[in-house]
């Protein structure tokens, strides 16, 4: 794992809070399947933590991308920052 250099306090307590709602979100899911809730309610639930989930990727991608590639490209490492992006457009699209 890399090391990241978050140029972004302030989204980094967002990330943290939004990952935190997510935990209970998740918490709620298990409990769901416990009650034996109708499987299309959980299936929105399930829906809704994959949305949340996304969000917090589009995050880390752009800050990704804008902060730690562009170094990269600044340093000469092109190739490096080339295989970066295309890592990411590969995680992106599954």
């Amino acid at each position: 794992m890399g090391v990241y250099a978050f140029s972004m306090d302030k989204n980094k307590l967002k990330l943290v809070r939004r990952l935190k709602i997510i935990e209970g979100q998740v918490r709620g899911l298990q409990e769901m399947i416990e009650k034996d809730i109708y499987c299309i309610d959980v299936i929105t639930q399930t829906s809704a933590v994959k949305q949340a989930l996304s969000g917090v990727e589009d995050v880390l991608m752009e800050e990704h991308l804008g902060c730690c590639v562009v170094d990269q490209i600044r340093k000469g490492k092109e190739v490096k920052a080339k295989q970066e992006i295309l890592k990411v457009y590969r995680l992106k699209r599954k």
